[in-house]
């Protein structure tokens, strides 16, 4: 176990006591990463802040169903992506209404804009801009498992499906996006 691992160990016994510095601290740790986990499901800066600190709640909340099987960090991404999902459908329920007097938004759905355009290489920057243009069901799948690094298993028990729909569907998607690439850069 690393030293690092300990002291996170030691954090989170601090936070089942309850201790609020404790869980200061591992949210400071935690919060960006998560955030960010999130913007790229819900796709808004204002819901994606919200469902990051509900999940810290809820995980603080749940911390003594922590077993330490994975990393601290892998428990608290997986809450932030079941939320990030329950969230992103429930916003689906509604339509959207004349926007044109919002302001328009600097980043992203997937947090591209944090970056200057040049830093970002370009293949990248069409991918990403492939993976707009996908149906929100493949968009999803692909960003769980190329952005996120979640395996199939792991993809099947968040999204609930069997991992034969879950290989199909990222195989689809995978043929989806690939078309997209040829069709606009080639």
């Amino acid at each position: 176990m690393s030293l690092t691992d300990q002291h996170i160990n030691t954090l989170l016994a601090l936070c089942q006591k309850g201790n609020q510095l404790a869980q200061l601290e591992v949210y400071n740790r935690y919060q960006h990463a998560m955030y960010n986990t999130s913007l790229r499901i819900v796709k808004n800066t204002a819901e994606a802040e919200d469902v990051m600190q509900e999940s810290f709640i809820t995980a603080f909340e749940k911390l003594h169903t922590f077993k330490g099987e994975a990393s601290f960090g892998s428990w608290l991404k997986r809450i932030v992506v079941n939320n990030s999902i329950s969230q992103y459908r429930k916003s689906l329920r509604f339509q959207e209404i004349n926007d044109s007097n919002l302001p328009d938004v600097e980043e992203d759905s997937f947090g591209i804009a944090a970056f200057e355009e040049d830093e970002v290489p370009l293949k990248a920057r069409q991918v990403m801009a492939g993976m707009k243009e996908l149906h929100d069901s493949y968009q999803e799948v692909l960003t769980l498992h190329f952005i996120e690094g979640f395996d199939y298993e792991e993809i099947c028990e968040i999204l609930q499906i069997s991992y034969a729909n879950c290989r199909t569907l990222i195989s689809r998607a995978k043929e989806s996006l690939r078309k997209k690439l040829i069709i606009h850069y080639e």
